[in-house]
């Protein structure tokens, strides 16, 4: 993902007359409709690399994994066969604590 902002106050200085453009072309032009990020040089653009893609497909992924097993396990625990592990619970539970203390 590229973002071109050195003014992160306000409009770069390269675009503050195109800020002014499209103010005046909205002004002057109220029949007409200027397309946003079009062929006719202004508006903005934006681009999304592949790996942001595949991040969304991974997460999507997960969260459906997720709840197949949340499901499952609300199944198991409402007929009663539902047996936690308490000795690999507080294995995790002090792991992440650790790698929490090391962050």
């Amino acid at each position: 993902m590229k973002i071109n902002d050195r003014n992160i106050t306000g409009t770069p200085a390269p675009e503050t007359g195109r800020t002014q453009e499209s103010h005046n072309l909205e002004r002057a032009g109220a029949g007409k409709s200027t397309t946003r990020g079009g062929s006719d040089g202004f508006g903005d653009r934006v681009e999304f690399s592949g790996t942001l893609s595949r991040l969304s497909r991974a997460l999507t992924t997960f969260e459906s994994t997720r709840a197949s097993r949340v499901q499952a396990l609300a199944v198991e625990y409402q007929s009663g066969k539902y047996k936690p592990d308490a000795a690999a619970t507080s294995r995790g539970l002090v792991a992440e604590a650790i790698s929490d203390g090391l962050q």
